[in-house]
């Protein structure tokens, strides 16, 4: 197989941590593996230093509403001319908003492949549009999301969630699900992490992994611990990550008085995380708006039954009855789950086991064989080796 040469850009990138960007250091890494010569082209992070001789940074402003997230700035002249130096045989895009149309207008100015994995349900953000009422936000998600992923050559979702969004959007574009795969984990031994976190014997610990935002439907996942803790006071909720809604998500811990056994762990290292994977007992996870839940498989790795609510494509990698559980948004269904699971020994170790097993036939290594394939494509359609959509529809026409 030829080992390629790739463009990748994304608005979103490490050090920030978030689905996308942790799904593409984890792609990266494995394409790097197989042979294959990456290079990505992400905005600048102020005080970061890359590690990486392959990343070009383009000069950035702060975004206004979300510090964390630099927004690339012109003149991009600089970067152009250092990726002409690359001849690359395709370009992959992971958002479609400034650094996704500048790859989008290089590969056509290039004449390059261009392959989009559509990452994240963006109108599910449209409340961060203080100033700009939300169905206007979302009208203009709506009509940038049927130009971008129909102006690309292939198309990529995490989830058959995201792609049947993408199919409301009217978006044509050839589409390959292809699940971000799980990178080998490192052991870490369950009495030992629990220990080191001064955890009793007796408690049971619900885990969250994830942003304290509003859109990760923290609401319900409170109101859910309050009802099962109020009938089982065994039980501890701990919440691994920072975000806006941190503060108000205490107010409600407050008031629903059960703030002695709930723990706002706040900002990890993502290296960190695996010992709390490693020392809880159950992974919760109540956002309807993911496109895939990457840190539900980490959780399941681990030997963690989960629950996740559905909607969206957080719940793809649960099998009901097998490694865990997908309910309906609603906090007392939620709760009397979580409950059946935790009180019954035979069921939690019959979830506990599956999760594990099903981890093992989800690897990275299959995710970036399939993205080749993806890649493969592209590239023979753009040569005129195999027909376009286009020339499909008209035949079939």
């Amino acid at each position: 197989m030829k080992r390629l040469r790739i463009a990748m850009f994304s608005d979103s990138s490490l050090p920030t941590l978030n689905g996308v960007s942790i799904s593409i250091d984890a792609l990266v890494n494995e394409l790097r593996e197989q042979g294959h010569s990456v290079h990505l082209y992400f905005a600048r992070h102020p005080r970061h230093k890359d590690s990486d001789p392959n990343t070009y940074r383009f000069p950035s402003l702060p975004c206004p509403w979300a510090v964390q997230y630099p927004i690339a700035a012109p003149p991009f002249h600089r970067i152009l001319s250092k990726f002409r130096r690359n001849e690359y045989d395709v370009i992959h895009t992971h958002t479609p908003f400034i650094l996704g149309m500048v790859g989008l207008r290089w590969s056509e100015s290039h004449d390059l492949p261009i392959v989009s994995t559509y990452h994240t349900l963006y109108d599910r953000y449209a409340h961060y549009g203080a100033l700009v009422p939300r169905r206007y936000i979302r009208f203009r998600i709506a009509k940038h999301t049927n130009f971008y992923y129909n102006s690309v050559d292939h198309v990529i979702t995490p989830s058959h969630a995201s792609l049947k969004w993408l199919q409301r959007h009217s978006v044509e574009t050839p589409a390959t699900v292809i699940p971000t795969g799980s990178p080998k984990r490192r052991f870490i031994n369950r009495s030992e992490a629990r220990q080191e976190f001064g955890i009793s014997p007796e408690a049971k610990i619900m885990l969250y992994v994830g942003r304290l935002a509003k859109e990760k439907n923290l609401d319900t996942l409170i109101e859910m611990a309050s009802i099962a803790m109020n009938q089982d006071p065994t039980l501890r909720l701990w919440l691994v990550g920072d975000g806006p809604y941190r503060t108000e998500l205490a107010a409600i811990v407050r008031r629903l008085r059960i703030g002695d056994r709930v723990k706002f762990v706040g900002f990890v290292p993502r290296q960190d995380v695996d010992t709390f994977y490693a020392a809880s007992d159950i992974f919760v996870f109540p956002s309807i708006t993911e496109t895939q839940g990457l840190v539900v498989q980490e959780a399941m790795t681990y030997g963690l039954p989960a629950l996740a609510i559905a909607g969206g494509g957080a719940g793809a990698a649960i099998v009901d009855g097998v490694n865990g559980y997908v309910v309906r948004n609603h906090a007392g269904v939620f709760a009397e789950t979580l409950l059946s699971v935790i009180r019954n020994q035979e069921v939690f170790d019959r979830l506990s086991d599956g999760a594990s097993k099903s981890m093992r036939t989800n690897s990275i290594e299959e995710m970036a064989e399939s993205v080749v394939n993806v890649y493969n494509h592209a590239i023979k359609q753009r040569n005129g080796l195999l027909p376009s959509a286009a020339d499909l529809k008209s035949w079939i026409l």
